[in-house]
């Protein structure tokens, strides 16, 4: 039988999870990858520190579609063909084995992320996978059932296309995509940090917390985790997840808005002035500079106090009662003005990309248009931070290539 072409676009994590597992199930497909870079799996490379956060130890798949603000509903019907506990077992045949941290984040017990780049460029050799570097799309066109691929190098003919991209941060950037007819969410940019310009907060860069609670004032969005104090403003876990779920509604801000951060999220502000003056009996006699009862970083509690007019030498029984109430209002709700985001290190994600109604969830396949796929953030998909953006890549990678690997034979 004749051997069928199956082209991917795109050399990161889904582009070659559909490239790698097409080839294997199907030894009739011929499969290239075609990367505009020089540089393959560029985000596995990077992700978790350059130890590669791989999935989540999320196996609920109700919980694990949860925690995707875009494609929920998509993935929740993804998830029942490959989840969390199909990329540990497809990493650990392979010889990879997943480890999990305290957060539920998933790493190769490595701690390395050429581990996973390693067993990925194993496959793609084991099975004969082409891989072609500067070899950037510019347009694509259907010549009856084949689709023909136009790069500043030469032109590919293929049967069957995964489009694995990546997400764009402007929509002109799809444009070479609008041939095949699918509509483009406005893209936007996801899991980015806050900046806080001229706040002596920032003087307390490395400080964290292990447990704030952050609202954007005006909306719903509201978060709880570990919060980091950087040179520019607040980034951590807690910050990277409102980032997300509130990507679209920041963006219509300007990224300008106000927040209000409780470091003592186990408190809400009534509880703790009702408790206030067992502290304050408790530790009359002592300065409270030298005296946290809360367990926050000293730094952080130095700072907190200098905010409410309190001077560090002053003793916990001779508090006023003005400074007193200023101090229980920054501990429970103090605001802050944000006035722009920075990105998170290099793991750029966008929300936005190819319209999620016209993609059959069950098999990554297009609805417009036979035998073209997509796989990862070119989607209208985005996790929160912690390996969610690698399973969505997993998935949608490996629903590809089954579907185009039965196609292969069935045709």
């Amino acid at each position: 039988m004749e051997k069928k072409t199956l082209v991917v676009i795109g050399g990161g994590a889904a582009g070659f999870f559909c490239a790698v597992n097409a080839a294997r199930m199907n030894p009739l497909l011929q499969v290239i990858i075609l990367e505009k870079s020089n540089q393959l799996l560029a985000k596995v490379k990077v992700s978790g520190g350059g130890r590669c956060n791989t999935t989540h130890a999320c196996f609920e798949i109700p919980e694990l579609s949860a925690k995707y603000p875009r494609g929920r509903n998509f993935l929740k019907k993804a998830f029942h063909w490959f989840n969390t506990q199909s990329t540990i077992t497809w990493f650990a045949e392979r010889g990879v084995e997943l480890k999990t941290e305290a957060d539920g984040r998933m790493f190769p017990v490595t701690d390395d992320s050429q581990t996973i780049i390693q067993c990925l460029l194993k496959e793609a050799d084991k099975y004969g996978v082409v891989i072609k570097l500067q070899s950037e799309v510019r347009s694509i066109e259907k010549k009856g059932n084949r689709f023909q691929l136009n790069t500043q190098h030469a032109t590919v003919h293929t049967d069957f296309l995964c489009v694995a991209s990546g997400g764009y941060p402007k929509s002109a950037m799809f444009d070479w995509l609008t041939i095949t007819g699918h509509t483009i969410e406005e893209p936007v940019p996801s899991l980015f940090t806050f900046n806080i310009p001229a706040n002596p907060i920032t003087q307390l860069m490395g400080v964290s917390v292990d447990k704030a609670m952050v609202k954007v004032m005006g909306t719903k969005l509201v978060e709880q985790g570990p919060l980091l104090i950087t040179h520019w403003g607040m980034s951590g876990p807690v910050i990277l997840r409102l980032s997300a779920w509130g990507a679209r509604e920041l963006a219509d801000k300007k990224y300008h808005f106000t927040i209000l951060v409780n470091w003592l999220p186990d408190y809400r502000e009534q509880d703790l002035r009702s408790d206030w003056q067992s502290f304050r009996e408790e530790l009359a006699s002592q300065k409270i500079g030298n005296r946290n009862p809360f367990g926050l970083p000293s730094r952080l509690w130095l700072y907190l106090l200098s905010s409410s007019g309190i001077e560090a030498d002053t003793r916990w029984g001779d508090l006023p009662a003005k400074e007193q109430n200023r101090l229980i209002k920054n501990l429970c709700a103090q605001e802050f003005s944000i006035k722009g985001k920075t990105t998170f290190k290099e793991e750029f994600v966008t929300c936005g990309g190819i319209k999620l109604s016209e993609i059959d969830p069950n098999t990554m396949q297009s609805k417009l248009t036979p035998n073209l796929f997509f796989a990862g953030e070119v989607m209208d998909i985005d996790g929160i931070t912690g390996g969610f953006n690698f399973q969505n890549a997993w998935t949608s990678g490996w629903l590809s290539a089954k579907t185009i690997a039965f196609l292969c034979v069935s045709e």
